[in-house]
């Protein structure tokens, strides 16, 4: 790789450290110039996490903001617009705050971590405390910004504070940025102080954003769209730009135009098709667009292994709890209550999931107004909020509010088919009298059994369409369900893709106090001919040598299954090796 290339911007959230340090950056300030022309007083844009909304935010203050360095766009979109340019840019003075770190367990810490927040751009803008504009009375309100036990009142006026000063020491309206404003309520409802958070941010919010005459515009950045009546009550002119709209819907994210040109600038031209399979996939307004966070470190990773296949990055920055409680909706043994107490009995049909794991679509209306108590209060607002978090996307038009969703592509697939056998996991470990005839069967050497019971495994979960994934992946689906069978048999040792002889076996499993060795190699039926397929796993087990350690163990018997899947249906053929009586 030349070191005359643009280092990628994995963690980078600061414009003005991409551009000082030139870190490849992929022009996204045709934003400004759409946002000045279309905006609101106060502009909420919904996104999913790791798509950009925190560096767009940091651009905005760069461009924006009173002393900016116009040569940190010099050459970029924006740039050309010498007009915009001239009236805008660093011509405000700015506020600009993230919540994404206010993460707490309890509400009077979560009040002391936004207070720091504040206490953070109160030192950033203390010059105002040695401003000839501010009167005494001025600067003391001031101070109370820059204390570490800022109380509640303070902290509710907080936001609008800082608007009046500066409005007072520049004598221009400011413009203020709130990145991810809906993290704290977030944590609240998760560790249950959601009412008393509420009260807070509807207290900032309404105090700097609602009839705030030192207000010119105010941006905010989340990935939900709490219902009005919740924190936005009484602001008029509030525009909503969500993955519904067509408006901005090429700033967020890649497109595909902008990842060829990436992997073109790398070299990595060979990795479009993997990249476009793993993170491609989602539908904001009428664009297709690539999860940025993805693109970016598989290609840093690139640089250093060409060959590397691809890998779940999105997923892997934050918990997955939204899909935890979708899954749990197929657990016909678990019971949902509403907030009221009465039992929700919508669940999430086997059906459903098998489409969607599938590649189809499934049609549900989405809500896009939600309180933080409603999200899993019913499988239909489940639904709605796995399309904003960036877990479905929208396929074709929408009809009114009702969309055709599915799984945009294999890195999100991947986390669906992992909770699905974490569910089908423990539904196996319930039902031990089944589970135990399974084993003994395996044991006792009966394939008809063996396979009987399996196939009935399999109707409980999901099945995988010929067309939607690669042969290999079909075999690692059926693997993981037999490996979720039998892990729960005591004094068996099971082990996959463990080396042996001249390869890697499927699974071996060895037995306590039994002289017995069992080899499983799992084919998929591409064809629907199992029982060809069955004989393969046979050769193969012979050709690569998996028994050798059995053997060299001194084993009595050595069981061989084959085992060939398609769809829900199974063959399992047994030979059997007698080494001694």
């Amino acid at each position: 790789m030349s070191k005359s290339l643009k280092n990628l911007p994995v963690g980078v959230e600061s414009f003005e450290e991409m551009r000082r340090e030139e870190f490849y950056f992929v022009d996204k300030t045709g934003l400004i110039k759409e946002l000045l022309n279309n905006r609101g007083k106060v502009n909420l844009f919904t996104r999913p996490r790791r798509f950009g909304k925190t560096l767009s935010m940091s651009m905005m203050k760069s461009f924006f903001e009173i002393g900016c360095d116009e040569s940190l766009f010099e050459g970029l979109e924006i740039s050309y617009e010498t007009k915009l340019c001239e009236e805008y840019m660093g011509q405000f003075p700015v506020v600009s705050l993230s919540l994404k770190g206010v993460e707490a367990f309890d509400f009077q810490t979560a009040c002391r971590m936004m207070a720091r927040v504040i206490n953070e751009e109160a030192r950033r803008l203390q010059f105002l405390l040695e401003s000839e504009r501010l009167t005494d009375i001025d600067k003391e309100a001031y101070y109370g910004l820059l204390k570490k036990d800022m109380d509640i009142d303070t902290l509710s006026c907080s936001i609008r504070e800082f608007t009046e000063v500066l409005h007072k020491h520049y004598g221009k309206r400011v413009i203020v940025l709130i990145d991810e404003y809906d993290v704290p309520l977030a944590k609240a409802n998760e560790y249950g102080y959601y009412d008393e958070m509420v009260m807070l941010v509807r207290s900032l919010f309404g105090a700097a954003l609602k009839t705030n005459d030192n207000l010119q515009f105010a941006v905010l950045t989340g990935c939900l769209r709490v219902a009005k009546e919740s924190i936005f009550t009484g602001l008029n002119n509030f525009k909503v730009l969500s993955i519904m709209d067509a408006a901005y819907d090429e700033y967020f994210g890649f497109t595909d135009t902008e990842v060829r040109e990436m992997l073109r600038y790398f070299g990595f031209e060979h990795a479009y098709d993997k990249i476009k399979e793993w993170y491609d996939g989602y539908r904001f307004g009428n664009t297709d667009v690539y999860c940025p966070w993805d693109v970016i470190c598989y290609c840093d990773k690139l640089r250093f292994d060409p060959k590397l296949q691809p890998q779940n990055f999105w997923i892997n920055t934050s918990g997955n709890q939204v899909i935890e409680h979708f899954i749990e909706r197929m657990d016909r043994q678990k019971k949902f209550r509403k907030d009221d107490g009465t039992e929700d009995k919508a669940r999430l049909t086997k059906g459903e999931m098998e489409r969607l794991i599938n590649g189809d679509a499934v049609q549900k209306e989405i809500h896009q107004e939600l309180t933080y108590k409603d999200l899993y209060s019913s499988v239909d607002n489940i639904w709605s909020v796995l399309f904003m978090t960036g877990y479905l996307t929208r396929r074709g038009d929408a009809d009114g509010n009702t969309v055709n969703l599915v799984i945009p592509n294999r890195e999100i697939r991947n986390v669906y088919t992992e909770q699905i056998m974490k569910l089908f996991k423990e539904q196996v470990s319930r039902d031990g009298e089944t589970l135990d005839a399974f084993c003994e069967a395996l044991l006792a050497g009966e394939p008809e059994e063996v396979e009987k019971q399996f196939t009935s495994y399999m109707e409980q979960t999901i099945s995988v369409r010929d067309t939607f994934v690669r042969k290999p992946l079909k075999e690692n689906f059926y693997h993981g369900i037999l490996l979720g069978i039998l892990g729960f048999k005591g004094g068996w040792s099971v082990t996959s893709n463990r080396e042996a002889g001249d390869g890697f076996s499927d699974i071996q499993i060895a037995i306590d106090d039994e002289d017995v060795g069992i080899v499983i190699e799992i084919k998929y039926a591409q064809n629907g001919d199992c029982e060809a397929e069955c004989r393969k796993a046979f050769k193969q087990i012979d050709a690569n040598r998996y028994a050798e350690n059995f053997y060299q163990d001194e084993v009595g018997t050595l069981l061989k299954y084959g085992i060939a899947c398609s769809r829900k249906k199974c063959r399992v053929m047994l030979e059997k090796v007698q080494y001694r009586n």
